[in-house]
């Protein structure tokens, strides 16, 4: 197997670049003190990007990410865990796959 040297560039810049908008989150948030409504309106930030993330991608992924979704929303329901839902969906949403 041989590494392309642009997918190692490619790899690194995005490192870098997810590094960068992380550190300069933290450097804004030391620099100036939000007001309590901007840090409660900044608190529904990651849930929202990762529901755009998400909901493309189970919407326009068949059977397999509908009912790996359903599992994991189960789950999530049932155990009120973070990480459960995870391997639960991802191991249906497998399983349904290697039936399918």
């Amino acid at each position: 197997m041989r590494l392309d040297p642009l997918t190692m560039v490619t790899v690194l810049a995005m490192g870098a670049g997810t590094y960068a908008c992380r550190a300069g989150g933290y450097w804004l948030f030391n620099r100036f003190n939000p007001s309590p409504a901007v840090r409660a309106l900044l608190s529904y930030v990651p849930g929202c990007l990762f529901v755009s993330y998400v909901a493309p991608a189970v919407l326009d992924g068949g059977p397999k990410a509908w009912i790996g979704a359903a599992v994991a929303m189960l789950t999530m329901k049932l155990t009120g865990s973070m990480i459960w839902p995870i391997f639960t969906g991802t191991a249906a949403a497998w399983l349904v796959w290697s039936l399918y």
